[in-house]
């Protein structure tokens, strides 16, 4: 599906208290929308995935599945600040006739929450059937359903959270303090930094799989005559770097986890529980079983406080990851009809 783009024209005040002179969106579509214009799927992508949401939750898509491009008409936008389309840090200033580079504005997800709402307008939806994410995706469909809690009918939250916590903001500084030791990231150039982020990468992927995940997987084959220096494990993290490095860059990466960073639903609404008791959608929290960044307990509090929410958990050894690849456990949990008020939705 090609790529299709959203421009703003406008000056778009940030919760930082900065602006953007304006910017835009890259986004997907699949499938039609419907005469009553009421089978929208929006889906939220993770931090450094793009909105072709096909390719990268390929298991979710398809005749017969829970994005059925026959039946919905499913959206993905790429949100601020990534580097799939959208404005970001190497975007043109049209105030300076140049990138952003260093001087980029800190993004959170409320601000690209209020992005995608305007895209929304634009394309004349009303009601979301399904609002579906996953890690900063969930956050940033929860921001939504708050900020705009009528457009909603049902959401997915999968693996994330209503505030994100010491041990995530832990990890995403851990990776900004490995992109910061990269001497190249001081300067105004494309791949500033990227060298760093290959490091930061590695990190980040020690939370998004677990203990068990690499003993199955990167095992040595005869661990106790190996070699002394060359481990399977450790030419996988180098690996992981190299791939994150050669389709993202340090900027969108250092701006998206600053993002994910100042996430909380309570901030100027009292409290993440008052915040959360406004959301009027069916919703369904799903937890991953073996997540470390995102453990179920935060899931847990996300039923608890949404009304009319229910709970489920998916058994995976894949860690935070398992909401990418746990694709058949997806589809059967929010594949089934359910009731809301007599009506029979998706």
């Amino acid at each position: 599906m090609p790529k299709l783009v959203f421009q703003y024209p406008s000056e778009f005040p940030l919760e930082c208290g900065e602006s953007l002179p304006s910017f835009q969106l890259t986004y997907h579509t699949y499938g039609s929308l419907n005469a009553q214009k009421d089978n929208v799927i929006w889906v939220m992508h993770a931090l450094t995935a793009n909105s072709d949401a096909a390719d990268w939750w390929e298991g979710l898509f398809g005749e017969g599945r829970l994005l059925d491009p026959k039946k919905y008409f499913i959206i993905c936008a790429n949100m601020l600040g990534s580097c799939y389309g959208s404005t970001y840090a190497l975007s043109e200033n049209p105030l300076t006739g140049r990138p952003y580079f260093h001087d980029f504005p800190l993004l959170t997800n409320l601000d690209m929450v209020k992005a995608f709402d305007l895209l929304r307008e634009s394309l004349g939806i009303s009601q979301i059937s399904l609002g579906l994410g996953g890690s900063m995706g969930g956050q940033q469909l929860l921001e939504w359903a708050i900020f705009r809690p009528e457009i909603f009918h049902q959401l997915a939250p999968i693996a994330t959270n209503g505030r994100h916590s010491p041990w995530g903001i832990a990890f995403n500084e851990a990776q900004r303090m490995a992109i910061l030791a990269d001497a190249s990231w001081k300067e105004d150039r494309p791949d500033a930094g990227l060298d760093g982020m290959r490091a930061a990468r590695a990190t980040a992927l020690l939370s998004y799989r677990s203990y068990e995940t690499y003993g199955r997987t990167q095992e040595d084959p005869n661990p106790t005559h190996g070699q002394l220096e060359k481990y399977r494990a450790s030419t996988y993290q180098q690996y992981q770097g190299e791939k994150l490095a050669r389709r993202f860059d340090a900027f969108a990466y250092w701006t998206l986890s600053q993002a994910m960073d100042a996430h909380d639903l309570g901030r100027g609404r009292g409290s993440r529980e008052a915040a959360l008791a406004t959301i009027q959608a069916q919703t369904t929290c799903i937890s991953i079983h073996s997540d470390v960044l995102f453990p179920p307990v935060e899931q847990r509090f996300l039923a608890d406080h949404i009304p009319n929410a229910s709970y489920e958990i998916v058994e995976s050894m894949y860690g935070h990851d398992g909401f990418l690849i746990e694709t058949e456990a997806l589809n059967r949990i929010l594949g089934e009809k359910r009731e809301v008020g007599g009506e029979r939705v998706l």
